[in-house]
């Protein structure tokens, strides 16, 4: 089974932020493949079934970012699910606007949620869907900027976003990291 987990925060508060296209992309995933995420257990919200021809459960940690390492573990210990299984989907201003990238291994580059799985997890191994959201111009907090709603130009662009994301999950569950990153890594979509 593969462990697919949508990184961001609960509430309406946070649902249209930048910091919560992890949930968006999950949630995308799980609408095209017909999976439900209704389903509550290991402090999230979640749902299974089979995507790319082997089982996937999709998780949504509702224990707010900086903690999202006590749900991945929970459901990974449930589940017997190994590191090498785990895809994690998060936010990256180190990457422009739209851009997706997929990466295993690594450090948390100060990604609290990124922090708190590899803490919990005892390993950094896991795969990570790393989709841009872009730096904040000027002396904005980035603290803030994550937190903060995505501009009129980036929501007109989010449903592309959102589909290029999802392709490179199918990528990911069908052909593996490591073809996945050599088809995604260095793409330019046009959004």
């Amino acid at each position: 089974m593969k462990l697919l987990v949508g990184l961001g925060n609960p509430g309406p508060e946070y649902a249209s932020t930048r910091h919560n296209i992890g949930f968006l992309v999950a949630q995308k995933f799980a609408e095209n493949m017909g999976l439900s995420l209704k389903r509550q257990a290991h402090q999230a919200i979640l749902g299974t079934g089979r995507a790319g021809g082997q089982e996937v459960m999709v998780l949504l940690p509702q224990t707010y970012m900086n903690r999202s390492g006590i749900s991945v573990v929970s459901a990974c210990k449930a589940k017997n699910i190994a590191v090498e299984d785990l895809v994690v989907i998060h936010d990256e201003i180190d990457l422009p606007f739209g851009s997706v990238r997929i990466k295993v291994g690594g450090g948390h580059g100060g990604h609290n949620g990124l922090r708190s799985i590899a803490d919990l997890l005892g390993s950094r191994d896991f795969t990570r869907l790393r989709v841009g959201v872009g730096r904040p111009v000027g002396q904005v907090d980035v603290a803030k900027y994550v937190l903060g709603p995505f501009s009129s130009m980036e929501k007109s662009q989010l449903d592309s976003v959102l589909e290029n994301s999802v392709m490179a999950l199918e990528v990911l569950l069908q052909k593996g990291a490591q073809q996945a990153m050599n088809e995604f890594n260095n793409r330019v979509f046009l959004i």
